[in-house]
């Protein structure tokens, strides 16, 4: 790869940006001179945001309010951009969120959400701007797994689920775009000092030690940054060490000490 990471003069598309993570990302690329995109549900939050980035940094923030769930998200973007005459280097995908307890349990109006904002919205948004990012050649595209990744879930099975597959899709597109300067990445972080939490409902889906927004968006960028970066990276020694031993387990005992750490 020939190309450095670039943050000034460039443009970072994030989703979810309207709290916990995205918030981080959009202050970390801002605080290097990239102009950002902040992508959520909430106007209030993200024009509050923008203002605030704008501010502090000097760089230009566009706060574009859109619902993930709508179908088709990646081209109502890509439209909503190319009318405003921005142009994007770098795709966040962080936006998602899950739920706890039983699968039967579960609303199935919220499952159909989930799938759609964490899965379908992801790969949308991904190939509506992977050719110009491909083309460009001097950003990235990120999107945020987690360690529920690395095993099944039990009491959180579609959201383990969707970011399994988030994982692995991620991965896929960084081997095929890797003779391109596009740096792909697929960020793992376990429990996060976020809103996470408050929807999902439950403090039972949280295992291991809380980590700050902060330090999980640095280990994104620091991999970013490496002269050959990684296709994923999981945030954390203790999170490491939990996804080797959940590969090197049996899967009947991996399922069921994650069972049993989720109170399922």
């Amino acid at each position: 790869m020939s190309k450095p990471m670039t943050y000034r003069g460039t443009t970072a598309l994030i989703t979810g940006a309207s709290s916990g993570l995205g918030v981080e990302f959009a202050r970390q690329w801002a605080e290097r001179g990239a102009d950002v995109v902040l992508v959520a549900r909430r106007a209030d939050r993200l024009e509050e945001l923008a203002a605030d980035l704008e501010k502090r940094f000097g760089i230009k923030a566009t706060a574009v309010p859109a619902d993930l769930a709508r179908p088709g998200a990646g081209a109502l973007l890509r439209e909503e951009l190319a009318a405003r005459q921005i142009s994007v280097q770098t795709v966040v995908n962080n936006a998602g969120f899950g739920s706890h307890g039983p699968f039967a349990d579960q609303d199935p109006a919220e499952i159909a959400r989930m799938v759609q904002v964490n899965i379908a919205a992801v790969v949308d948004i991904a190939r509506a701007f992977l050719p110009d990012l491909v083309a460009d050649g001097r950003g990235a595209l990120v999107t945020v797994a987690s360690i529920a990744a690395y095993q099944p879930t039990p009491a959180m099975a579609v959201y383990g689920a969707t970011k399994a597959f988030v994982l692995h899709f991620t991965e896929a597109v960084a081997y095929e775009t890797r003779k391109s300067d596009l740096r792909v990445l697929a960020l793992s972080p376990g429990p996060t000092s976020t809103e996470f939490f408050d929807v999902v409902g439950s403090r039972d889906a949280a295992v291991g030690r809380f980590a700050g927004a902060e330090q999980v968006v640095a280990v994104a960028r620091k991999s970013l940054e490496r002269p050959a970066p990684p296709a994923s990276v999981i945030a954390g020694l203790g999170n490491r060490v939990s996804a080797v031993a959940a590969a090197l387990a049996p899967r009947r005992l991996a399922l069921a000490v994650s069972g049993r750490v989720l109170k399922a």
